[in-house]
């Protein structure tokens, strides 16, 4: 059970990491200039990837945070490693 929580919450983090920068833009052009019909769950989905990506930006710029642990997510953090040496 716990695996299956695990993955269903990794998904959900790919899937909204991917998806929100595409619903926030596109599903106004769809209900404006393609005449979709417009559903409250459509729009909760909106709202959520809105908040998302405001969190995103508070996170980056105002509190200057990263997601990653010191040196996690640096280019060199395999100093070790030489790529040009053969």
């Amino acid at each position: 059970m716990k695996k299956t929580l695990r993955e269903i919450y990794g998904a959900g983090i790919l899937f909204f990491y991917y998806f929100k920068w595409p619903m926030v833009i596109g599903y106004p052009v769809l209900i404006e200039f393609v005449g979709y019909p417009r559903h409250w769950s459509m729009d909760i989905l909106w709202v959520y990837c809105v908040i998302l990506i405001i969190k995103d930006f508070v996170y980056k710029f105002i509190l200057k945070k990263s997601y990653c642990q010191e040196g996690s997510c640096s280019r060199n953090s395999n100093k070790d490693i030489d790529l040009n040496h053969r």
